[in-house]
C-alpha cells in the first residue's frame, strides 16, 4: 500500500468524506495509476491482476466528474459473473450515497421486475452481466442514449465466457459513448480484437508482470497415482489443513463427485456451479464467507466475481485449460497484500503438459510427491501429541481424582495406550498412495528429446512435415440435422466440456452424425460426463470411442493394460 493519500486528488467532499468513514485513506497501485492521469476522457487498457482493487479504480474518476445526475443511465460497467457484477454494485452504491446516486443491477437469477423498477426510478449507474443487460435492451427498458462511459471489467474472461457476441451487441447500441474502459487481467487475442475494434487511441496503464504478477502467493505441485487423483486431493487437503480454501474443478459434474466425495470424509464443504439456482448459490457463498464450512468446491465460472476475505488456499485439482486460467484461479487467494498458497493436484501425465504451460514464465513451483497416509496420521499424532503435553488447561479436582483412582488399579503404560487407542480413531489419516507413485514414475517413459535441428528440416536437412498430436475420436450424432458446421460443433464442444478450442484436434461432419478427435484433457473430461453433450444438441452414440491410426500404420497399437491401485486409508 502507498504512503500518498486520496487528499492529493482533490476529490469531491462527498467521495472524500465516504472514504474516510469506510476507512480507506490511501489508494492501491492501481488506483493511483489511474487516478494521476492527466486525461481521462480517453479510452483506456487497465491490466492489473484480480484483489488490487480495481472497482475503485474505475469508479472514483467517475464519480468525481461534475456530470453524475439521476434521470437516465449515464454509465454502465459490464463485468462476466452475477457475483462480480453484485459485488461492483454494492461498492457504486456505497460510494455514491453521499452523491444520492441511484444504482441499478441487472443481472440473471433475479426478480427482472425490480430491475425494472430500478431503471425507471432514473439510475445513473448501471452494473450487468452482458446477458441480462442486452435481455434489457432488446425489451426497451434500458435506455443508453445518454450513456458517455463504458467499463468492461475482466474482459478476458467475458469473452472466455462465450459473451462476445452480448459485447458486440451492446457496444453497438451506444456509438456516442465518449470512453471505453476495458479492465483485464491478461490480453489474449480475443480481448486484443475487441480492443482494436471499439477502443480508439487507448491509453494502457499495466501492473502486470507476466509470471510474477503473484509474488505473495507460494505455489505448489503435488503429485499424484493416474488413478488415485480424489485419494490424493484427499490427502493433500488433510496435510495442508486449510482453514478457508477454494477448491477449483473443470466441470459442473466434477464439483458435485468431488463435493460428495470430500464429505463422505468428513470434509466441511459445500460446492457451487452453473446449474445453481442464485438462492442455492448464495447460501452455498454465505456459509463458506461465514466460516461453517472451510472449503467451497467451483467451477472457473462459478467462481469468477467471488471475493471471500481469507481466502488462505487454492487447490487446483487437475491440469488448469491454460496458463491465464491457472492464474486468474491462484489470484483467489494472497489478496489485498495477504499471504496465500496455490495448490496444484496433478498426475504424472498432467505434471509434463503443466511445465510446459509455465516454462516461460517466472513463477517459482515447489515441486512434491503426494503426501503419504502414513505421514499424514504422524505429523497429526505429534500436533495431538502437542496439544496433550503443553495445552495450558484449568485442571479439574474430579478429573484429577478420577485419574489417580484408575492408576492406582492398572498399569500406567496400559492405560495411556487405551487413551491413546481411543483418540487414534478421531486423528484423520489418509491414503496409502506413495507406493503407486513410486511405480508409476519408475515406469514412466522419458520424453522423446527433441534434435537441434531447424524446425522446418529433420537431421538429413529435407524438410519434414510436424507430426500432428493424435487424440481420441468419439461419434456424436445430431439431435438436429439442419444448421451445423464445424464452427458450431466445435463451440458446442468447447462450452460442453469447458475446454480450450485446441483440445478438440479434428471435427468431420457426416450427414446425420459427427467425428471429434479430442485430445487428453478433453477426452478425459468427455468421459467424465458425457450426456453434457446433449443440452448442446449433441448425442454420444454408443460405441467404443477409438484412436485414430496414424497414416503408414499396419496395425493399430495395442492399449495399454490398466492396473487397479490399492486404496488403503490410513486410521
Amino acid at each position: 500500500m502507498t504512503d500518498i493519500l486520496f487528499q492529493k486528488y482533490e476529490l469531491r467532499p462527498e467521495l472524500q468524506e465516504t472514504l474516510e468513514t469506510k476507512g480507506f485513506l490511501s489508494p492501491t497501485p492501481v488506483q493511483e495509476k489511474v487516478l494521476e492521469q492527466q486525461d481521462l476522457n480517453t479510452d483506456l487498457i487497465v491490466r492489473a491482476k484480480t484483489g488490487s482493487g480495481k472497482t475503485l479504480a474505475f469508479l472514483l474518476p467517475i464519480f468525481n466528474e461534475d456530470r453524475m445526475t439521476n434521470g437516465s443511465p449515464k454509465v454502465l460497467v459490464l463485468s462476466p459473473t452475477r457475483e462480480l457484477a453484485l459485488q461492483i454494485a454494492r461498492e457504486a452504491d456505497w460510494l455514491g450515497r453521499n452523491m444520492h446516486l441511484r444504482i441499478a443491477s441487472l443481472v440473471g437469477g433475479t426478480d427482472i421486475s425490480v430491475q425494472i423498477k430500478d431503471l425507471r426510478r432514473g439510475a445513473s449507474v448501471v452494473v450487468g452481466t452482458p446477458g441480462r443487460t442486452l435481455d434489457h435492451l432488446r425489451r426497451g427498458t434500458l435506455k443508453l442514449e445518454d450513456v458517455h462511459t463504458v467499463v468492461l471489467d475482466e474482459g478476458d474472461h467475458m469473452l472466455d465466457m462465450g459473451f462476445r457476441d452480448e459485447l458486440e451487441a451492446i457496444l453497438d447500441a451506444i456509438p456516442l459513448r465518449e470512453r471505453t474502459w476495458l479492465f483485464s487481467a491478461t490480453m489474449p487475442e480475443e480481448v486484443l480484437r475487441l480492443s482494436r475494434r471499439y477502443l480508439s487511441d487507448p491509453r494502457t496503464i499495466s501492473l502486470v508482470d507476466e509470471g510474477e504478477q503473484h509474488s505473495e502467493i507460494a505455489h505448489k505441485v503435488y503429485m499424484v497415482p493416474r488413478h488415485g487423483s480424489l485419494d490424493g486431493l484427499v490427502n493433500v487437503l488433510l496435510w495442508e489443513d486449510s482453514s478457508r480454501g477454494l477448491i477449483f474443478c473443470h466441470t459442473r459434474a466434477q464439483t458435485l463427485e468431488v463435493t460428495e466425495r470430500l464429505q463422505q470424509e468428513g470434509f466441511q464443504v459445500c460446492c457451487i456451479n452453473g446449474d445453481f439456482s442464485q438462492r442455492e448459490r448464495n447460501q452455498s457463498l454465505a456459509s463458506f464467507k461465514s466460516g461453517r464450512v472451510s472449503l467451497l468446491v467451483a467451477t472457473n465460472v462459478a467462481a469468477r466475481g467471488i471475493d471471500v476475505p481469507g481466502v488462505k488456499h487454492v487447490f487446483q485439482f487437475g491440469l488448469p485449460d491454460d496458463l491465464d486460467t491457472f492464474i486468474h484461479r491462484s489470484g483467489r487467494t494472497g489478496r489485498a497484500g495477504n499471504k496465500g498458497k496455490n495448490i496444484l493436484i496433478l498426475n504424472l501425465r498432467e505434471t509434463s503438459r503443466f511445465r510446459s504451460m509455465v516454462q516461460r514464465t517466472k513463477i517459482a513451483l515447489e515441486w512434491l510427491p503426494v503426501p503419504d497416509g502414513d505421514d499424514i496420521k504422524t505429523r497429526n499424532r505429534s500436533i495431538y501429541e502437542e496439544k496433550l503435553l503443553n495445552q495450558d488447561l484449568p485442571e479439574k479436582k474430579d478429573i484429577h481424582a478420577w485419574a489417580e483412582s484408575i492408576i492406582s488399579r492398572t498399569d500406567p503404560v496400559h492405560l495411556v495406550t487405551r487413551l491413546l487407542q481411543l483418540a487414534d480413531r478421531k486423528i484423520p489419516g489418509g491414503y496409502d498412495l506413495k507406493r503407486e507413485l513410486q511405480k508409476e514414475m519408475a515406469t514412466k517413459k522419458p520424453e522423446a528429446r527433441t534434435e537441434r535441428t531447424s524446425p522446418s528440416q529433420g537431421r538429413s536437412g529435407k524438410r519434414e512435415r510436424p507430426q500432428r498430436e493424435r487424440g481420441t475420436e468419439i461419434r456424436l450424432g445430431l439431435l438436429n440435422t439442419s444448421g451445423w458446421n464445424v464452427g458450431r460443433v466445435l463451440r458446442s464442444v468447447c462450452s460442453s466440456l469447458d475446454v480450450d478450442r485446441k483440445e478438440v484436434a479434428q471435427i468431420t461432419l457426416l450427414e446425420e452424425s459427427v467425428k471429434v478427435e479430442l485430445l487428453d484433457l478433453a477426452y478425459e473430461k468427455y468421459t467424465r460426463n458425457p450426456s453434457s453433450l446433449k443440452r448442446w444438441g449433441l448425442i454420444p452414440e454408443e460405441t467404443s470411442p477409438r484412436k485414430p491410426e496414424p497414416r503408414n500404420s499396419k496395425r493399430p497399437a495395442r492399449a495399454p493394460r490398466e492396473r487397479k491401485p490399492s486404496k488403503v486409508r490410513s486410521r
